[in-house]
């Protein structure tokens, strides 16, 4: 046994004197780090929920700015079945040119566009469902149906075009008044 001088405690070393501080610090490191991770993980949530807002409406894609437009087929009839309002369906491509002058002449008709703000929910889709329902005659564009809030399309309500009823050209904007 060795014997102890004045003021020794023991024997000290460089282990004994950094461990405790070191370990101090880890905690603190680590409940640091979790604050970092849960701010991250909101941050993350959150910009996730503002992107589902802004999925949640259609852009008008130069269809009419003042038009609602809803952002799916589903939801869209969902609001004709509560609003009691038919849904109009226009199925377009923005590099098909006879999707652009039908876009036009929609644009350019106010009587068309006041009906399609008033009287009508509306949907336009550059996309394909593969919906059978939503191409009674076949895919292909441009293409307009309406669906009426009992959730039936309107085979009453066509172009004037056999092969492709649901084609509408610039020209036809008096069929749709």
């Amino acid at each position: 046994m060795t014997k102890k001088r004045r003021g020794q405690v023991g024997r000290l070393s460089a282990d004994t004197l950094v461990a405790p501080r070191c370990q101090v610090l880890r905690k603190g490191q680590e409940v640091m780090l979790r604050w970092i991770l849960l701010a991250l993980l909101f941050g993350v949530c959150a910009s996730g929920s503002d992107q589902k807002k802004k999925k949640e409406k259609s852009p008008p894609r130069g269809w009419g700015n003042s038009i609602s437009w809803v952002a799916n087929y589903e939801e869209g009839l969902a609001k004709a079945v509560s609003s009691k309002k038919p849904l109009m369906v226009i199925h377009h491509l923005e590099d098909c040119p006879h999707s652009q002058a039908l876009k036009k002449a929609f644009v350019a008709d106010k009587s068309i566009q006041k009906m399609a703000r008033e009287d009508f929910i509306m949907l336009n889709v550059v996309k394909e469902t593969g919906d059978p329902n939503m191409a009674p005659d076949g895919f292909y564009v441009p293409r307009i149906l309406f669906v009426d809030p009992s959730l039936s399309v309107r085979n009453d309500v066509t172009g004037r075009f056999s092969n492709n009823l649901y084609t509408y050209e610039k020209g036809d904007m008096e069929l749709c008044e």
